[in-house]
């Protein structure tokens, strides 16, 4: 039996939309009822589900015209019997339109008015001469410009590089720091500038980025007195430099102190000495001027018996006058070249003098141009002032003669790894020096006697 109609479900919806199953009410909230009195009751029961069901069955009645549970399983079920004339005969009238999809047909037969516009297409004639120039062509088997470009490029034999893997254990070995690799293969003999603009080869790293802040290496190798068994010049010159170092922190701390020490009785400065002070200088100073004033009038009286009588600006010169001066400026000129002249002439035989010049001029230069140099290696190899502390470089790290250890076992360490790391850092002008933040209380501490304490003492 095969069913032509609609299988009854269980349940007594019919389209098995139940309350439980439709989508909540979006924003809607749980109203707290009081059900216990009638009142209530009818108001606030919800007949939904009532609803629902005589909403089923005029559904059902205007579909399958009465209740489906009522009807009989012949007009539900129809025999196959795999005839079909015999079941064209059976089913003769079931496959007609509903009544109601009838109703709701249009009743002119009049078809509505074509809209022209929505049909117009832009350049229409144009593309149609197009089209049929096209088809034309491939007819005669000229195919257009982009297809036989697409045609040969699917042609064309494309040789694909295999790239290597990384999970070959059979390829051969190589070095990975060195500067020649197989993996590079495929990028031999390509343009640079292609591999750079494709992403193929990275760009090269600016030299000025690959300075270090200091040439300093960042293990300094200690010095041979600071060994477990050193020698024993070895030790005594480490011994030495500590102690220099110890004697040159006591004396700055003895300067601070004398700066900044009072005066004592003896050394306070008293009036007559400060009167000293303020008239130091003056009295040099004075006899001085009067040395100076002296020298000046006598120079003034030489040079005023022995100066020549001048011309008075309103005065005329004479012919003659005019002659001589002339005859003095050509005889200055004259004198003025030939003792140019005579001094290139002496230069001629001074070649080698002047090569010996030229030779210590240019080993000067040299010896100041590496005294630069050095200077600039020095200078980058100073640690550099990147805060407002200074750098203090730390303490020798040294033993005693009777703190010597014969083995590493009865070793005793000297100094931390933490702090000279610290240190390095420092010095290699990777971080600026710094000291420990100082602990500052923002208001005074307040004593106050407890009364339990009070009970106590008294």
């Amino acid at each position: 039996m095969a069913a032509i109609g609609v299988v009854v479900p269980d349940s007594a919806d019919f389209l098995g939309l139940e309350p439980a199953l439709r989508p909540p009410n979006v924003g809607s909230h749980r109203k707290r009822l009081n059900r216990n009195k009638k009142k209530s009751w009818k108001r606030h029961c919800s007949a939904q589900d009532v609803e629902d069901f005589l909403e089923d069955v005029r559904l059902q009645e205007r579909t399958t015209g009465g209740l489906v549970a009522e009807k009989t399983n012949d007009s539900l079920f129809f025999m196959d019997t795999g005839n079909e004339e015999k079941d064209l005969k059976l089913n003769k009238g079931k496959n007609k339109p509903l009544r109601i999809d009838l109703i709701l047909q249009p009743d002119s037969k009049i078809l509505p008015p074509k809209n022209i516009l929505a049909h117009q297409i832009p350049n229409a004639k144009k593309l149609k001469q197009r089209r049929s120039l096209q088809e034309k062509l491939e007819k005669q088997g000229i195919l257009p410009r982009r297809q036989r470009l697409l045609q040969a490029k699917l042609l064309r034999p494309v040789a694909k590089s295999k790239a290597l893997t990384h999970n070959q254990p059979d390829r051969d070995f190589y070095d990975i720091w060195g500067d020649a690799s197989p993996l590079d293969s495929s990028l031999v003999g390509k343009d640079d500038w292609y591999l750079e603009q494709t992403g193929k080869r990275a760009l090269k790293r600016p030299d000025r980025l690959n300075l270090k802040p200091s040439p300093l290496p960042a293990v300094e190798v200690i010095a041979p007195g600071g060994s477990y068994n050193p020698a024993f010049q070895s030790h005594q010159a480490l011994l030495l430099q500590a102690h220099e170092a110890e004697l040159r922190r006591l004396k700055e701390e003895e300067r601070l102190e004398r700066q900044l020490s009072f005066p004592t009785v003896e050394k306070a400065p008293t009036k007559e000495s400060a009167f000293q002070e303020l008239c130091q200088g003056l009295l040099e100073e004075s006899e001085e001027e009067e040395g100076v004033t002296e020298g000046k009038e006598e120079e003034e009286e030489m040079a005023g018996g022995t100066a020549a009588p001048q011309v008075a600006d309103g005065e005329k010169k004479t012919e003659r006058q005019r002659k001589r001066e002339k005859e003095a400026r050509a005889l200055t000129v004259k004198r003025l070249a030939e003792k140019t002249l005579k001094q290139k002439r002496q230069e001629l035989y001074q070649l080698r003098t002047i090569r010996t010049e030229v030779r210590r001029r240019e080993e000067e230069l040299f010896r100041r141009k590496e005294k630069r140099a050095e200077n600039r290696q020095a200078q980058a190899a100073r640690t550099k002032r990147l805060g407002k502390l200074k750098y203090e470089a730390p303490d020798t790290e040294v033993q005693l003669s009777e703190e010597l250890a014969g083995s590493l076992r009865t070793l005793k360490p000297e100094g931390s790894i933490l702090k000279d790391r610290f240190k390095s850092f420092q010095k290699r002008n990777l971080i600026e020096p710094r000291e420990r933040a100082k602990f500052k209380r923002r208001h005074k501490l307040k004593y106050t006697e407890k009364r339990a304490f009070r009970e106590v003492t008294l």
